[in-house]
This record gives structure tokens, C-alpha cells and sequence, in this order.
């Protein structure tokens, strides 16, 4: 079976005080996850906004990441699958793509 789907991520950022707040919404056409992220600057580090736009991105999306793959968890639990033996051995047959 072939199928293409596309899942779409809104990024939006914030910046005020000293701090940028992150907000990743995934839409998957079936249902949303919300992922949130924050950069704090320390009050010695000089003022380069992009950095703290690129840490708290990436800070919601690793929260974002982390909620999908609970999710894909526990679809797999549901269908009978366990819980891999041991950390990052998948059991299932849905074994981590590489490249």
C-alpha cells in the first residue's frame, strides 16, 4: 500500500523580558499536538534574539517530538505490541529509520 499524507507544523514565537517563549502546533488532518518551548537570556549574554528563537524552536519541537512518540507508543500497546526489551530495541518490527 502507497499513501502520502502531509502533516503540517506551525512554529510561533514570542520574545519579551528577556525571553522567548515557542509554541509548535502539528496538524495531522485527524487531530493536533501543541509542543512549547522557552530560552531564558541571562543578563550578561549579549542580546542576539536568533539564538533564543533557535533554542526555544527547538525546545518545542523536542517536547513535540516527545508527545508523538508517546502517542505512537501507545497506539503500539494498543495493538498488542509491548514496550521495546530494552531502550531504543524496538520488538515491534517498526524498527528506527536511518538516512
Amino acid at each position: 500500500m502507497t499513501r502520502t499524507l502531509e502533516w503540517k507544523v506551525n512554529l510561533t514565537l514570542s520574545e519579551g523580558e528577556g525571553t522567548t517563549k515557542a509554541r509548535a502546533v502539528l496538524d495531522t488532518g485527524s487531530g493536533r499536538l501543541t509542543g512549547r518551548g522557552a530560552a531564558r537570556r541571562s543578563p550578561t549574554d549579549a542580546d542576539i534574539p536568533e539564538i533564543g528563537d533557535e533554542l526555544a524552536a527547538a525546545r518545542a519541537m523536542r517536547d513535540l517530538s516527545g508527545q508523538l512518540m508517546r502517542a505512537a507508543d501507545r497506539d503500539l500497546e494498543a495493538m498488542g505490541a509491548g514496550p521495546p526489551v530494552a531502550p531504543g530495541v524496538p520488538d515491534t518490527g517498526w524498527s528506527p529509520a536511518s538516512g
